[in-house]
């Protein structure tokens, strides 16, 4: 489990709220991270593994028409996917990851193409009409560093975007059970 899991958890815990997560190209490791921090039971819903293009419509209701003409390889794409997974699974914020992990080129994206995507509450001051935010990657290594460094970058965004929502109240009282002042 990594640090970043560990602190995504203990923020969710705080703030009472909850995740839920939506991989293609990392393949279930984002929630393997998740779950291997002890307490997740308490903020992660769940998770979809849509590897397949088509299953992004079905079971995330990704666009069928962006699909088609853009290819799962999409900002676009990543943003929906979260947004779905959040709706999907009720949770209070969803994270995703799409892209192109190897060894060959996908809809036409080389390898290390990869968009990760974060969508949470109405009212949170960064979701913009397309619903969330997504950071573009492109990454070097091969197969694992890829997929790897896709998890630490959606992790890393939702921290971000958890950071900028927590109000001085949420971080008094978080310092205080900490043993801070």
């Amino acid at each position: 489990m990594s640090s970043a899991a560990t602190e995504v958890v203990r923020l969710l815990t705080v703030r009472g709220e909850t995740l839920a997560v939506a991989e293609s190209l990392t393949g279930g490791l984002v929630a393997a991270e998740i779950t291997a921090v002890p307490g997740a039971s308490k903020v992660f819903r769940g998770s979809v593994t849509a590897y397949a293009t088509e299953l992004k419509n079905e079971l995330l209701g990704v666009d069928a028409t962006l699909l088609a003409e853009r290819g799962a390889v999409d900002p676009q794409v990543a943003a929906e996917m979260a947004t779905g997974v959040r709706k999907m699974l009720g949770a209070d914020w969803g994270i995703s990851t799409t892209g192109v992990a190897g060894p060959d080129p996908q809809d036409g994206q080389p390898v290390g193409t990869v968009y990760v995507a974060v969508d949470g509450p109405l009212g949170s001051n960064f979701l913009t009409a397309r619903g969330g935010k997504v950071a573009p990657l492109r990454l070097n290594g091969d197969r694992a560093e890829i997929r790897m460094e896709s998890v630490r970058s959606v992790l890393a965004l939702l921290l971000q975007e958890l950071a900028g929502e927590q109000t001085g109240n949420e971080r008094a009282q978080d310092t205080e059970q900490n043993g801070g002042f």
